[in-house]
C-alpha cells in the first residue's frame, strides 16, 4: 500500500450520522474504506469523460434558498456558459430547498468544469453529475447543429 495521509473533514451531525449508515451498509471496515471507494469511484466517472468532445449531462443541485444571492449566483455561473446550458428546471422540494435541473451539452472537459463551478458554490447541499457520450467514440460523426446534412442512413416507415 502507499504512504497514506491524513486528513480532516467537517460535516454537519446528521450527515455524518447518514454516512455511517452508509458504512455499516456497505460493509466498509472503517470510514476511511468508505470514502476511498468514494473517491476512487467519483475519480474513474470523470476521467473516462475527460476526452469525449462531445457529451449530454445532466446536472442535479439540491440547495437551501434561502442561501444569500445563492440562485443569483447560479443563474449568473449558467449565463456565463450558455454554450452549454441546454435547459434547466427548478423544482421545489419543501420550506427550506430546491433543486434545479440542469441539462448540458459540449466538450467534457467544459461540462465538468461548468459542473464543479456550480457545486463548489456556498448553500448547494447536494450535487450530482451523470455524464454520457453523446457521439460513440469511434464514430466520425460531429455533434449537432451544423449547417449541412448528412445522408439519411436508414428509410423511415411512413
Amino acid at each position: 500500500m502507499s504512504d497514506l495521509a491524513r486528513f480532516s473533514v467537517s460535516l454537519e451531525g446528521e450527515l455524518l450520522e447518514q454516512f455511517d449508515a452508509f458504512c455499516e451498509q456497505g460493509k466498509f471496515a472503517t470510514r476511511s474504506e468508505a470514502i476511498r471507494q468514494l473517491l476512487r469511484e467519483k475519480l474513474t466517472t470523470t476521467a473516462w469523460a475527460a476526452d469525449a468532445k462531445d457529451v449530454a449531462a445532466s446536472l442535479t443541485l439540491v440547495y437551501d434558498h434561502h442561501k444569500s444571492h445563492l440562485t443569483d449566483k447560479m443563474i449568473d455561473v449558467q449565463h456565463a456558459h450558455g454554450e452549454l446550458v441546454v435547459s434547466s428546471m427548478h423544482v421545489h422540494l419543501n420550506h427550506d430547498l430546491c433543486m434545479e435541473l440542469i441539462a448540458l451539452r459540449g466538450p467534457a472537459v467544459k461540462v465538468q468544469h461548468l459542473a464543479s463551478e456550480l457545486s463548489g458554490l456556498k448553500g448547494i447541499h447536494q450535487a450530482q453529475l451523470v455524464v454520457a457520450r453523446a457521439v460513440a467514440p469511434d464514430s466520425h460523426e460531429h455533434p449537432h447543429p451544423h449547417p449541412h446534412k448528412h445522408p439519411p442512413s436508414h428509410k423511415h416507415p411512413h
